[in-house]
């Protein structure tokens, strides 16, 4: 089988992690596997934030916890040492969509690299926060973007999860 559609069976999404730090150079793969995602007339409207500092990880995952309501304490980013935060031009018709698919691209990459990863929601919420608006200004961000989601990337703790089969009556052919 072609190893990418291969590892688009394969993929599952991780919520259990090891501490361990990927190397940069893997990182780096994952990043560009997401910038090379497609998007709106090529317009390539999105940026990747990659959170890898502990204590920028930390108010990542406080937010997080703290939109999705969750006690004191709980990880929404399930212990991953690695955030990526995907953003769009809010004034860009297909954002949502763009944004999704790099979020995908990252998914797909960390898969293919070793690592597991796991889409994690609230990324509006989190950038719609004037720290985190000043967080994007800070690191020359201009204009109005729009979070689109989290992906939380590491080195899996346990087993990878079998994929569940799938349900009938989602295809059609005409």
């Amino acid at each position: 089988m072609n190893e990418v559609l291969k590892a688009m069976e394969e993929r599952r999404s991780i919520r259990s992690f090891k501490p361990d730090m990927p190397d940069r150079e893997t990182i780096r793969s994952i990043v560009r596997a997401g910038l090379y995602a497609p998007s709106g007339m090529n317009r390539q409207d999105t940026v990747i934030l990659c959170v890898t500092s502990p204590e920028m990880r930390r108010r990542f995952a406080e937010t997080n916890r703290e939109i999705g309501g969750w006690a004191d304490g709980f990880d929404p980013f399930y212990g991953a040492p690695v955030i990526f935060a995907v953003l769009a031009k809010a004034t860009d018709p297909t954002a949502l969509c763009d944004g999704s698919l790099v979020l995908s691209n990252l998914l797909l990459a960390a898969h293919a690299t070793g690592l597991g990863g796991i889409w994690i929601h609230r990324a509006k919420e989190t950038f719609e926060r004037p720290e985190f608006r000043s967080l994007l200004k800070d690191l020359g961000i201009d204009g109005d973007w729009i979070g689109v989601g989290h992906c939380a990337v590491g080195y899996p703790s346990g087993s990878i999860p079998s994929a569940p089969v799938r349900k009938e009556g989602r295809f059609y052919e005409i």
